[in-house]
């Protein structure tokens, strides 16, 4: 099961950096498409909810938390592991992952990192910005917004926790990473599924109008060499 968690496995690894995508867009497929992608992870995107001071305790199974044994099928995509064998190493390769988007998360976010079994801290920048009364417009941040995100990122390396944001494309993705973020979004399908096929089109389009264009120049070549021919036989 560890050799099968590539975002844990980077995390721990000598820079700790990991870059995933957001899937926005319904169905399994997507998501192996996304994984054989190269991505290190995928978050699965069904929105979110608050959790209290003991919610973390949800995503572990006893002893550590209260996490139910459930479906019979998740062991099934380690390689012949049983449910028991499962259930005996799960906790040690789960990560507990809490976004930072709203106020009051931003303001307790120091209390939130010192919570023993969570692992990273999320920062969602969007929802954070509309939250505090900064949001992003036109793709930018206001400093305000921005000393958040950096509060949230230095309660997490207080607290030996790694630090993950949301990134609307590659290149931000990698400012994030050159200012220290661990776990990093560079992607959604939901956008770049439309981007891709726009830019075929526009290519495609492209093509036939540069093609039409040089069929006109073509045409009106021969018709002044006609005309020529004419003018010059009278």
């Amino acid at each position: 099961m560890q050799a099968a968690n590539r975002l844990k496995k980077a995390l721990r690894s000598g820079s700790g950096l990991s870059f995933g995508a957001w899937q926005m867009l319904p169905g399994n497929n997507i998501s192996r498409i996304i994984a054989r992608s190269g991505f290190d992870w995928v978050v699965v995107d069904t929105e979110n909810g608050n959790i209290d001071g003991d919610g973390q305790t949800s995503a572990k199974f006893p002893p550590a938390g209260q996490r139910g044994s459930g479906s019979p099928f998740a062991m099934e995509g380690f390689g012949g592991v049983t449910q028991t064998e499962y259930l005996q190493q799960a906790n040690d390769n789960l990560l507990t992952i809490v976004q930072i988007e709203t106020q009051d998360a931003l303001q307790n976010v120091e209390e939130i990192a010192k919570v023993p079994g969570i692992d990273v801290l999320f920062c969602g920048p969007f929802d954070l910005g509309n939250n505090i009364g900064h949001p992003i417009l036109d793709g930018r941040m206001h400093n305000e917004l921005k000393e958040a995100v950096r509060k949230i990122q230095r309660a997490a390396k207080d607290n030996l926790k790694a630090s993950g944001i949301y990134a609307t494309s590659g290149d931000q993705a990698r400012e994030y990473a050159d200012q220290g973020f661990q776990m990093v979004s560079c992607a959604t399908d939901a956008a770049s599924l439309p981007a891709s096929l726009q830019s075929a089109l526009t290519s495609a389009r492209g093509s036939y109008i540069q093609s039409a264009l040089n069929m006109a120049k073509g045409v009106i070549r021969r018709q002044i060499a006609i005309f020529v021919s004419h003018w010059i036989i009278s």
